[in-house]
């Protein structure tokens, strides 16, 4: 199992075993085996495990509990005695309503932090619920940035936001497009109709502007119904556009790549923004040749980090499967909170909270530093990556410090 290194919160001897998790009922509610001091620290996950987005909420679950079992092998709690961690699961479903009466479920059930949600829309309401119990909820995968518009002091987030992703995505275009001698011009813009797309759409489309790129058409579309493309790109076929920014989930950007195969509009890239499929094994397979030399801005875990290759290797070898960014994202997660409870060293939510801002992690995901928490909950050290499928692999291309491959920008639709 890998062992994860806390940085700068803790005396050397207490790092070694300080990879758990935990916290305490909210304020005025029982005690229960959480927080008494005998019984397992208990962690809630809320992911969807059912409906269109569970094969990345099966993936976020399973990486939170690999998170958890490398806190237990290595000796649980050392501040709380050694206490074990015990990951308590929910199905959100992929429903706002259902994520947010999950949350209170587990915390009356004696959660004492939080992780989650992989949609913007659910972890909205997941962050009201951590909030009003004064339990702390570390997002994995949330894009959207309207939750850290609220003030909250109980919300922390790993990954990038969607203003962070979406402005590097404009940068990395300009920049690609133009050292390939095709700077991009007219860009086109599909995205889901939600927080999450819509917010990435939205900022992607100002900072392109502000980089003297023009953009449009832009379409937006319900990923709950959408079952065929075909006249969204064949109107970004008449539109002209150099490049197709598309900011959605895994089966509607599916849609979207075999629709372009169909049509074959006239572009120089396809970019995903935030895109929950353009930089993921599983679309590679299902793609095929079709997806080959797509682009991706996102957040993603740290191909060039043996930690990381360890535990996608351990995961693999477990299900089967490649392990997402999303689940390496759940495993950060939960080391974070970990970080906060050794610090801490309670499980009382006020203390966790503030042991959580102080702590600092390396974590198994790109970024510019360890995740440290800024004052408005948000990862200071986070950043977003450009990647490509070459050859049947999702390759980091940009920037050149982050990089395994170069950039192809040599495409003939």
């Amino acid at each position: 199992m890998i062992v994860r290194r806390l940085i700068a919160v803790l005396g050397v001897g207490a790092l070694l075993a300080a990879a758990g998790c935990g916290g305490s009922a909210p304020s005025g509610a029982a005690v229960d085996a959480a927080g008494s001091g005998d019984g397992p620290v208990r962690i809630g996950a809320l992911h969807p495990v059912s409906g269109s987005m569970a094969v990345d909420g099966l993936q976020m679950r399973r990486g939170a509990q690999l998170a958890v079992e490398q806190i237990n092998e290595s000796g649980g709690i050392a501040s709380l005695g050694g206490r074990r961690v015990q990951l308590t699961t929910a199905d959100t479903q992929g429903k706002p309503e259902i994520g947010q009466s999950e949350a209170q479920r587990l915390i009356s059930d004696g959660a004492v932090g939080l992780v989650g949600t992989y949609q913007s829309s659910v972890s909205s309401n997941v962050a009201v619920v951590a909030e009003r119990n004064e339990v702390p909820f570390v997002m994995d995968v949330t894009a959207s940035d309207e939750i850290f518009q609220h003030g909250y002091r109980h919300s922390f987030r790993v990954q990038p936001g969607s203003a962070k992703i979406s402005e590097s995505a404009a940068d990395h275009l300009k920049q690609v497009s133009e050292q390939a001698g095709e700077p991009a011009g007219r860009v086109a813009v599909l995205h889901e109709q939600t927080d999450f797309g819509t917010g990435a759409a939205d900022t992607f489309e100002a900072a392109a502007r502000k980089l003297g790129m023009e953009v449009g058409p832009r379409v937006s579309y319900d990923a709950t119904t959408a079952s065929d493309f075909t006249s969204q790109i064949t109107q970004v076929k008449a539109s002209d556009a150099d490049v197709l920014v598309v900011a959605g989930y895994y089966g509607d950007s599916l849609l979207i790549a075999q629709a372009i195969d169909a049509v074959k509009p006239d572009l120089d890239a396809v970019w995903g923004v935030s895109n929950g499929a353009y930089d993921q094994p599983k679309f590679v397979s299902d793609a095929g040749e079709l997806g080959d030399r797509y682009f991706s801005t996102n957040y993603h875990f740290d191909a060039q980090n043996p930690e990381t290759r360890r535990l996608r290797a351990e995961y693999r070898q477990r299900f089967g499967a490649p392990m997402r960014t999303g689940a390496v994202l759940s495993y950060d997660a939960v080391q974070a909170i970990a970080a906060g409870v050794e610090e801490a060293g309670s499980t009382d939510p006020a203390a966790v909270r503030n042991g959580i801002a102080r702590a600092q992690i390396d974590p198994l995901t790109v970024g510019d530093g360890p995740v440290r928490f800024g004052p408005d909950g948000e990862n200071v050290n986070s950043a977003a990556v450009l990647m490509q499928i070459q050859n049947g692999r999702v390759k980091q291309v940009y920037p050149p410090e982050k990089a395994e491959s170069d950039p192809d920008y040599s495409v003939a639709w």
